[in-house]
């Protein structure tokens, strides 16, 4: 038993089923608990109204008033990690400092420093599994490796799952320690950003946000299947940013699924459901074990592909970013992003397809265009959605499986309804033509107010001639002539 330990909040913001803090109230007598708004991250952010420094700040105002109900309470630092938790460790006189595990390379860097910090002090680190189920050489193929294909890696996920995985995080007979001075938490402004519009847009942070979605999305978990796919219709369960900043835990949605009936006959919408949570365990451990895939194609092959370059290609990024390359589908999905920080994920591939593979701009410049911009942002899921995109990840779409804007238009949007909601200008465009207003005569754009190249852009590109072009410039990878 030790007698004092802290724990470290990091990406995992609330005080119930949270690993670390449970372990350290089995194995310490006192547990001090602190947030550090980490410089590293916050100085690389290039909005200074940023929503997710307002979501994190939010909760943690939750988090330090949970806290507080039981004892204790949450001590708030503002700085570099490799500073700041060492002297804190050794102003509090703690044995050890806890923490949940992080699979981001530049998290494990940073953690790796704290670690030789702390223990040039004699002061221990430990981290663990909190924000995935099964992690490190839990999930391996019959050889001992990591799997790189998610069907083979979901069959062996879900055979060695049992009760205990899914087991809250709970404590022991450790008592929380009460923040030795008044704590106030840091405003934006003391921490270099504006307050956002995150409240507006309908965004709850903290436990009591994540408990609200989860308990209305399993009132109609049973149509997640049909439903999912449907921009404009309220089919998902917008827990994503949630899981990313660990405001519920990961465990409790799994036993959730199960409950639902993810693993019984019958129940699609549970097993899907479920199937997508595996999918985020997937996108961890590919970045765990092959942390390259931060910076380069997973297939080395498809670093061979030559993207387009120079003024048009920055143009037709402007426009994609911008949501104007003509395709409304397209540029709702775009518009969304910008306007509220939150894509969905049908609409994620699609944009992303269209960026690689009609635009032929390079995948990391989509990537990163994400990653500024989403209020969930999680580096192992942006990236392994946007190299299953490109073709360049594990366990990706072929080369040659190209997205029709047009038919993803037609069969996930129907009637238009999300097209106009984010696109007011094409309000008036006849069913007929809201998914190719190019389509129209001079005169039915007359006629609805809706001039295309004036109202509404162009389209940037012809997409059939698009897709010749990406099967060429795709045919490098294995040596092929485009089919």
């Amino acid at each position: 038993m030790l007698d004092s330990i802290l724990v470290w909040f990091r990406r995992d913001l609330r005080d119930i089923d949270h690993v670390a803090l449970g372990e350290a109230l089995r194995r310490g007598r006192r547990v001090h608990c602190a947030f550090l708004f980490d410089r590293e991250i916050l100085d690389s952010l290039v909005r200074r109204t940023d929503r997710r420094v307002e979501f994190i700040r939010e909760s943690l105002l939750e988090l330090d008033a949970a806290l507080r109900r039981r004892g204790g309470g949450l001590l708030v630092r503002h700085g570099w990690a490799v500073e700041e938790i060492p002297r804190l460790a050794g102003e509090l006189g703690v044995a050890a400092v806890f923490a949940n595990r992080d699979y981001e390379p530049q998290a494990k860097r940073r953690d790796a420093a704290v670690s030789a910090a702390l223990n040039a002090s004699g002061i221990a680190f430990e981290s663990f599994k909190d924000q995935a189920v099964l992690d490190g050489d839990e999930v391996l193929t019959q050889a001992g490796r990591p799997f790189t294909v998610f069907t083979p890696y979901k069959k062996a996920w879900l055979k060695r799952l049992t009760e205990d995985d899914v087991q809250p995080g709970e404590g022991g007979a450790g008592t929380l320690v009460r923040p030795p001075n008044v704590q106030r938490l840091p405003a934006l402004a003391e921490l270099g950003f504006a307050a956002t519009d995150l409240r507006a847009l309908g965004f709850v942070p903290g436990m009591s946000g994540a408990r609200q979605l989860l308990a209305d999305f399993l009132g109609r978990i049973s149509g997640y299947r049909q439903q999912r796919d449907f921009p404009a219709v309220k089919g998902v369960s917008y827990l994503s940013v949630h899981l990313r900043f660990g405001t519920l835990s990961i465990r409790e949605l799994v036993a959730e699924a199960i409950a639902a009936g993810a693993l019984r006959p019958g129940h699609e919408g549970a097993a899907t459901w479920l199937s997508e949570l595996v999918w985020r365990d997937f996108y961890f451990m590919i970045l765990d074990r092959f942390p390259q895939v931060a910076e380069r194609a997973f297939k080395p092959a498809y670093e061979a592909i030559t993207w387009e370059q120079g003024p048009p290609a920055e143009q037709a990024f402007a426009a994609w970013c911008a949501g104007r390359t003509g395709y409304p589908l397209v540029d709702a999905a775009m518009r969304q992003l910008n306007g509220t920080g939150y894509m969905h994920n049908r609409l994620r591939m699609l944009t992303a397809s269209f960026l690689s593979k009609d635009l032929g701009v390079d995948w990391r410049r989509g990537e990163a265009y994400f990653a500024a911009q989403l209020n969930d942002f999680d580096l192992a899921a942006n990236n392994g959605g946007w190299q299953w995109a490109a073709s360049s990840g594990c366990d990706a779409q072929p080369y040659f499986r190209i997205f029709n804007p047009l038919l993803q238009s037609e069969r996930f949007d129907p009637a238009g309804k999300f097209i106009r909601r984010y696109l007011p200008e094409l309000a008036a465009v006849p069913d007929r033509f809201i998914h190719a207003p190019w389509r129209m005569s001079l005169s039915e754009q007359v006629a609805c107010g809706v001039r295309v190249g004036r109202d509404t852009p162009a389209p940037l590109v012809d997409h059939q001639q698009a897709r010749q072009l990406t099967l060429q410039r795709y045919a490098v990878v294995k040596g092929l002539a485009a089919p």
